[in-house]
């Protein structure tokens, strides 16, 4: 059986925890604490992820390390139809599009902020609004004219984009402005095995 070292308040850990319901893929879950402010690891677990950073997949003898690698790895092995990430080119290259999104300007956006107006930690809250709202522009030019943010249905990318989107609030940032987004953050959730984490 799959093991995920995760953590229940980690938004990036709860976008491989998405992905294991929504693709009904059994596994256990190891919860990694927190000491002084950072993962609570010792040298069994850097020797599986050398960053000492959550989520951490592990698959038999083999495994990874980051949200969006074990996104893929997931979606590759355990969705024969393909369609959370597709093989056609052009959906896969838009796919990947929207995970670079999610690497950048939702993480140094939606996820700082996060981290500074509800964790605690230290930060320029001002600068990491802007960064939010940059990267909300972006998905609303997208959502206000389609379901997905890729042609077809929900992906990986959805998956990827959408924790720290609805998590918004606890950073302080207002999502009335952008109706598509709201939209999108309802499809997510109506869909079949959909699986929350707390905020959200």
């Amino acid at each position: 059986m799959l093991k995920l070292y995760d953590r229940e308040g980690s938004g990036n850990a709860y976008k491989v925890r998405l992905l294991l319901a929504l693709l009904d893929v059994p596994y256990e879950r190891i919860p990694v604490g927190i000491r002084d402010g950072r993962n609570d690891v010792d040298a069994a677990y850097l020797a599986l992820n050398p960053r000492g950073q959550i989520p951490t997949l592990v698959d038999g003898d083999d495994h990874l390390w980051g949200s969006t690698a074990i996104l893929a790895f997931l979606a590759a092995r355990h969705d024969p139809a393909r369609t959370w990430l597709p093989q056609d080119p052009l959906r896969l290259g838009k796919t990947m599009q929207w995970l670079e999104l999610a690497q950048n300007e939702v993480a140094d956006g939606l996820f700082r902020s996060r981290m500074i107006a509800h964790m605690g930690r230290p930060g320029d809250l001002d600068a990491a609004h802007a960064q939010a709202a940059a990267a909300l522009r972006v998905l609303e030019g997208r959502l206000a004219q389609a379901d997905w943010l890729t042609d077809g249905g929900p992906t990986v990318a959805d998956v990827a984009c959408f924790p720290y989107v609805a998590l918004a609030h606890q950073g302080r940032v207002d999502l009335a402005p952008y109706p598509g987004v709201q939209r999108w953050v309802a499809q997510v959730k109506a869909l079949p095995r959909f699986v929350g984490m707390p905020g959200v």
